[in-house]
């Protein structure tokens, strides 16, 4: 039988369509597939031990070093004069206010005339004592006048002694017409008012003595075993300004409400009257502790993420794995990793903010190294 031309060729036609997809096909699946494109260019490191600072911090308030309280030492008497504010520096023995003082000068006098009245008297009395002394071997005095006389002359000698201290308190008195400064510092209230009439200890003035603060930090249970006196301590005011200082004194005990002690922390070269820390205020501090070795990585390559700190860890292929880290202390642009790394981890340094688990990555080669001069 014989096939006719049209029907052979349209078969013959059909085969080589046939052979020529199953060529494609075979050349398709023996062809790898495209390697996939790194989606960023990134710097290599890998983490070091590192000698960093151990610090502890704390919140607290500003308070006066010490404080003096400056009060009157008189009364009944009308304040005539105040000479200076709050916020203004004095230095001891500074005159800071000033009683009306014509009472008291009136009984100065008035005990003056006194005293010379006893003087004269004590006068008399020992020349009758001596008379009647000399008149002792004549008999012409009994033994009882003699010793009357005696006595009469001891009597106005103590009467000289009263009159000379009743001068003297009243001296006392005038002196304390003048209210002066018990030591050198800043004025940190007054209540002192022209014309009033005060009683004898009432509080005139309040004293920052030296004008010294200090920043009273509230410490943890916990915590204040690792401070020592002597640590120095960086202590942040509510201002922003930063004042150096060294802890002074631990409380002994700690509050039974908050279970915190106080560690005082002196703040010296600091003036009350000068900075902008002032007493009263809350301040941030930082105690310096010393220093401890730590794995450290920096600061670029940890990524905080849905509030966790991650690191990307590179592998051979250069495809990077997300890796959950704890982080430490900070210091000078480096991160402590207290867990979630070894020390012989490849990790992404310079934009690894911008990675996601499993992306590849082209790592670019570390510069080289200064030349030895």
């Amino acid at each position: 039988m014989t096939l006719r031309p049209t029907f052979a060729a349209s078969l013959l036609a059909a085969c080589a369509g046939l052979a020529l997809a199953a060529t494609l096909h075979a050349a398709g699946s023996d062809a790898a597939g495209p390697a996939p494109r790194p989606a960023l260019t990134v710097s290599a490191v890998q983490p070091q031990m590192q000698s960093l600072r151990i610090a502890l911090q704390a919140n607290g308030s500003i308070m006066a070093w010490q404080e003096a309280s400056i009060g009157a030492e008189i009364g009944g008497l009308r304040l005539q004069e105040v000479r200076v504010n709050v916020g203004d520096s004095v230095k001891a023995g500074q005159v800071l206010a000033t009683f009306a003082a014509e009472t008291v000068q009136a009984d100065i006098a008035q005990a003056r005339a006194a005293l010379a009245e006893a003087q004269a008297s004590a006068a008399e009395a020992r020349a009758n004592a001596e008379r009647a002394q000399s008149l002792k071997a004549s008999g012409a005095l009994s033994e009882a006048q003699i010793n009357q006389y005696l006595t009469g002359g001891q009597t106005a000698q103590a009467r000289v002694e009263s009159a000379r201290a009743a001068l003297a308190s009243q001296e006392l008195r005038l002196r304390y017409t003048q209210v002066r400064a018990a030591d050198s510092g800043v004025i940190s209230s007054r209540t002192a008012t022209v014309g009033a009439v005060v009683n004898p200890g009432t509080e005139l003035f309040r004293m920052i003595r030296k004008g010294r603060l200090e920043w009273r930090a509230e410490v943890t249970s916990a915590e204040v075993a690792r401070i020592r006196v002597g640590n120095p301590a960086t202590v942040t005011a509510a201002s922003g300004e930063q004042l150096q200082g060294k802890v002074r004194a631990i409380a002994p005990t700690a509050d039974p409400q908050t279970r915190n002690t106080l560690v005082y922390v002196d703040l010296p070269g600091v003036d009350a009257a000068g900075s902008s820390a002032k007493a009263g205020m809350f301040a941030r501090g930082v105690f310096q502790l010393g220093t401890a070795s730590a794995l450290t990585v920096p600061q670029e390559s940890v990524v905080m993420r849905e509030a966790f700190s991650y690191v990307f860890a590179i592998g051979p292929d250069n495809r990077v794995a997300q890796r959950k880290v704890q982080t430490g202390r900070r210091d000078g642009g480096r991160v402590e990793i207290l867990d979630g790394l070894t020390a012989d981890a490849r990790i992404v340094g310079r934009g690894a903010g911008f990675l996601t688990d499993g992306d590849t990555v082209r790592v670019a080669d570390a510069p080289a190294a200064p030349a030895a001069r």
